[in-house]
């Protein structure tokens, strides 16, 4: 069985922090993993902030959530690029 292409990809579009941005192409299911990789680390980081007050963590968590904001907004305009 030959596996077909993903109909959607990122539209590498969407920047973070001023200095990053999103790659265009990427599979939807790839993107959705490291997504989900993404959200992972942030609850541990925010966990670490609030129970130990590591200011580290909660400035990970934050650039880390950033870069998540900017992945969603990616894949929400690649989806609407292909419709």
């Amino acid at each position: 069985m030959s596996e077909q292409p993903e109909r959607f990809a990122t539209a590498g579009v969407s920047t973070f922090l001023e200095c990053f941005r999103v790659e265009p192409d990427v599979p939807f299911s790839l993107a959705f993993n490291e997504l989900s990789v993404l959200q992972g680390c942030i609850l541990h980081l925010t966990t670490e902030t609030e129970m130990e007050g590591d200011l580290k963590a909660g400035s990970a968590a934050r650039i880390l959530s950033a870069m998540a904001k900017a992945l969603i907004n990616d894949l929400e305009i690649g989806l609407n690029r292909t419709r």
